[in-house]
């Protein structure tokens, strides 16, 4: 339904942001049901209370009730009215993994390009002279619009923005004005939400069929099986396809791996370019194209130009990032990596750079996919020649029990208690051409526990490890 934003002062689904004039509208999420904060949110001045259709009806004095089919479609798109303002270009990136990466690289791409441009999503809001949001990959969709708000009024173009799996599902996206959108990648993650591989995708399918604009530009992954499945589902959109598929519109030709990056061939629109890349891994150039393609949905934007400024492209915090350090003859890394395909790619990226013995240290989230824990242990224990098993924001699960599922999977691994231990044991352990990765946090700066969270950095970790190494 329409909703006339002019009546109220502002809208929230969070009783305790309530204010007089304000519409409340009531969620009922996985952990809280905001049905039972209707008379907290009347108390404090709400004019509106909206829920879901055959809600029993409560006392809310003088506030109007409102029924609605989808309660959070409806504080979506009444959010998007409220705060009405948005980037002229908005950009979404989708998939398991590389959306962090992909959206900074345009952002990066378009700042180079004199495009006031600007990022969202698992980094916070980055863009010259923002700040003030950090969190959720796809923040609540009051957050968001009031964000998108923002953003346009400092004068920003261009937003490059992550689309979670969460996000669409639960309609926080509904509303924004969607110009390209990009699907990365389709592996194993969240099944604890979603249950099933075909609802994840479902969801995420949603970005392409239901917010792209109609006349917007799709970017996919040339080389998985899902880029058929949406390419039927967007068949009068513009398509770009990137990856080393014959078919890709940004093909990859060819790729070596070098001391500082890789060097790459790649034919774009019939046109072969050749440059160097300062980042490790084929899977950082396939984001770098999944980049290309979204900043090539603005017309304005020539591809000449766009190839010549991925030279000065830059590493994304906590994605294959190296550790600052004195030795020039081993390596560390610190990477986000916490599914199966993600620990896989990394793993296998990082191989060619490994003179010696490539050492993984990771460990898996608690509370979340039990299923996916003995494959990366055997994903580790292939790819990696010494696997330290060790804990990862264990939340209310024991740490122990979460390591020994890991270790099903995970033949001949080290078991570490502790992860700033595991982190002082593998640096202990280098030697020279080895190459050491910490897996699962990233640019987390902290190590959840069921009560508590204790401040805890993998980079910083690793740099205090080797100022007291023996070697």
């Amino acid at each position: 339904m329409h909703f006339d934003v002019s009546k109220i002062t502002g809208l929230t689904a969070d009783s305790r942001k309530v204010k007089r004039g304000f519409l409340f509208v009531a969620l009922s999420g996985t952990k809280t049901d905001g049905r039972a904060y209707i008379s907290s949110a009347v108390e404090k001045g709400a004019k509106f209370i909206t829920v879901g259709m055959g809600t029993p009806r409560q006392d809310i004095g003088t506030a109007e009730w409102i029924e609605v089919d989808n309660p959070h479609e409806f504080l979506a798109k009444t959010a998007a009215t409220f705060y009405a303002v948005q980037p002229a270009h908005i950009m979404a990136v989708t998939g398991t993994n590389g959306k962090t990466s992909t959206v900074n690289f345009a952002r990066m791409i378009l700042t180079a390009l004199g495009k006031k441009s600007a990022s969202l999503g698992t980094l916070g809001l980055v863009g010259d002279g923002l700040s003030g949001y950090a969190g959720m990959t796809t923040p609540d969709p009051v957050q968001l619009f009031e964000t998108l708000k923002t953003v346009a009024d400092k004068g920003f173009t261009h937003l490059a923005m992550e689309a979670s799996s969460h996000g669409l599902a639960q309609h926080r996206m509904d509303g924004v004005k969607v110009k390209a959108a990009s699907f990365t990648n389709l592996t194993r993650d969240h099944l604890d939400y979603h249950e099933t591989m075909e609802n994840y995708f479902t969801a995420k399918l949603r970005l392409f069929t239901e917010l792209l604009e109609e006349n917007g530009t799709v970017v996919l992954n040339a080389d998985i099986p899902e880029c058929a499945k949406i390419t039927d589902a967007v068949k009068n959109k513009n398509i770009i396809t990137y990856g080393f598929a014959e078919s890709a519109t940004l093909r990859i030709l060819k790729r070596d791996a070098v001391a500082t990056g890789q060097d790459v061939t790649v034919e774009a629109f019939g046109k072969i370019y050749a440059f160097h890349l300062n980042l490790v891994g084929a899977f950082q150039l396939m984001n770098v194209l999944c980049a290309v393609g979204l900043v090539l949905s603005d017309k304005s934007i020539a591809i000449d130009n766009v190839m010549g400024v991925l030279p000065i492209l830059e590493g994304v915090v906590g994605r294959l990032q190296p550790v600052p350090q004195p030795r020039t003859d081993i390596g560390i890394y610190v990477d986000y990596a916490h599914t199966p395909d993600g620990l896989e790619t990394i793993l296998n990226a990082l191989r060619p750079h490994t003179r010696n013995r490539l050492i993984c240290v990771f460990g898996c989230g608690g509370d979340r996919d039990k299923g996916k824990r003995s494959q990366m242990g055997e994903i580790s224990a292939r790819l990696a020649d010494i696997t330290i098993v060790t804990d990862d924001n264990p939340r209310s699960e024991i740490p122990a029990s979460i390591r020994a599922d890991v270790l099903v999977g995970a033949q001949g691994a080290t078991e570490i208690d502790g992860r700033r231990n595991a982190i002082r044991h593998a640096v202990n352990l280098l030697q020279s051409g080895d190459v050491l990765v910490l897996a699962g946090k990233g640019h987390e700066d902290g190590q959840i526990f069921a009560d508590h969270t204790e401040p805890f950095n993998d980079l910083t970790e690793a740099q205090i490890a080797l100022q007291n190494s023996p070697s």
